[in-house]
Order: C-alpha cells, then structure tokens, then sequence
C-alpha cells in the first residue's frame, strides 16, 4: 500500500496557510512565499516581521480623512497649500496614492473603507458616511465633493446614495469622468486616465 506523501512542518504550513489568505495569493504562489522566507537570511525574515508588527502598532485613521497614517491629522489634511474647498470621496487608501500619482489634484479626501454592498451584508453604518457628513455639516469652506468611487455597480450605487444625502447641503457634487473603464478599480488605472477622469468631471 503506497504511503501518502509527508505533509509540511507545522510553521511552514501554518505561514503557507496566512499567505493563502491575502488577497491575489492562491496556494502555489503561498508555497512559493513561504519557502523563499525559507531559505531567505534570518535577517530579511526578521525585517519582514518587524515590518508588519510596527504598522499594525503604529498605522491609525486620520480623524479628519479616515485615511491610513501615522500621525494625526495626515499630512494631506494638514497641508495648508491644499485646496480645501474639495473633497475626493474614495473607497481605499490605495485609491488616494493612484490619484496623487497623477499630480493634478490638489483638494482633500476622504476614504470610505468600503462600499454599499447588500450581497456583502456592507451597508452605509459600515462604511465612513457619518464622518463624511460631518465634515459637510460643520462650518467651512467645502464647495465640492468629488465622487470618486470605482465605476462599477457598487461604486455606483454608493456614489449615488452620498449625492442624495450631500444635495440638501447645498455643496456642488461631481463624479469623474468616464475616462475610467466600467468595472475597472482605480487603483489600477493609469496616471493619464485618472487625470482624464478628473479634469472631465462632472455634476451628479
């Protein structure tokens, strides 16, 4: 009777496991992963570790933007030579480091973590609507929003449910342009299309 192959060392399987969970890794490229850490020098395995421990202790939200920093307010928020009568609405931190790439928008952000997902069980209490509002609410000097939420059916569904709630407010709303593939994430856009999208923007 043929004996089955011997399964992995219990470290090695367990950080095979915690690769496969990140997203875009499948369990080939995990294996991969986990056996180069595996022959790597003990110091790039340690720098690695140190790498992850210190931004999950020291990375928090910006209490303004809701972006990922580490100090508070960011620096985007903090910079007085930003426009700050607009504010971008994005879905992911990842979406502010694209539109910035592009160097032609200088207003402030503000990061949902998320979107309107019913299928997800993600609705507007999950996301950073609230704190968005707030920012409108309060006396300043915001004259636009920019609805810059991927252009896909969540991301449009969400843009539209924040124009409803900013219209009474009296503050222009836009969306960016179709220079952005339907179904695209914006992450993955590129520097000319992203400033395409933004210079073509228009009212909601």
């Amino acid at each position: 009777m043929a004996q089955s192959a011997p399964s992995a060392a219990l470290p090695v399987s367990r950080l095979i496991e915690a690769f496969n969970k990140l997203p875009g890794i499948g369990p080939k490229s995990a294996q991969r992963l986990t056996y180069y850490l595996l022959r790597a020098p003990q110091e790039e395995a340690q720098t690695l570790a140190q790498a992850i421990l210190e931004m999950k202790e020291k990375i928090i939200l910006c209490s303004v933007c809701q972006n990922i920093t580490d100090s508070d307010p960011c620096a985007i928020c903090d910079d007085g030579q930003r426009d700050h009568t607009k504010i971008c609405v994005v879905e992911e931190p990842l979406d502010i480091l694209a539109l910035e790439r592009t160097g032609s928008y200088k207003g402030l952000y503000h990061v949902l973590h998320g979107v309107i997902s019913p299928m997800d069980g993600i609705g507007p209490d999950e996301l950073k609507v609230r704190e968005l509002l707030a920012r409108l609410k309060s006396p300043g000097e915001v004259q636009e929003v920019i609805m810059a939420t991927n252009p896909n059916l969540e991301g449009e569904a969400t843009a539209m449910y924040l124009t409803r709630l900013i219209a009474p407010l009296g503050i222009r709303v836009t969306r960016l342009a179709r220079g952005l593939p339907v179904g695209a994430d914006l992450e993955y856009a590129d520097d000319v299309t992203l400033t395409r999208a933004l210079e073509g923007r228009q009212e909601v």
